[in-house]
């Protein structure tokens, strides 16, 4: 196997691994939070050194961070949620195809 070709699928495997994650945040935020939350809390311990500390913080989501300036609205601490707008009833109507 050449050189060129190693890196070819090199990157072609990158590209594909850059995909996949960023479909599944799109598809399980939930799933990919918990992750990353779960992996900052594995890099952001006492006994680790300064910057995989830092890179803990990095990768902790924000609805982990508690600021109440996110906005996230998961504690319930940000203050009520306006009123949902009340949908009015719209009935049912069936037409004849046009011939």
């Amino acid at each position: 196997m050449s050189t060129g070709l190693l890196v070819q699928y090199v990157i072609v495997g990158v590209v594909v691994l850059c995909g996949a994650l960023i479909s599944l945040r799109k598809l399980a935020p939930q799933l990919t939070s918990r992750w990353l939350a779960s992996l900052a809390l594995h890099f952001d311990r006492a006994d680790r050194s300064a910057w995989q500390r830092s890179l803990g913080r990095r990768l902790q989501p924000k609805q982990a961070t508690g600021h109440c300036s996110d906005g996230c609205s998961t504690c319930g601490a940000c203050g009520p949620k306006p009123p949902a707008a009340a949908h009015a009833a719209q009935p049912l109507e069936f037409r004849p195809r046009a011939k």
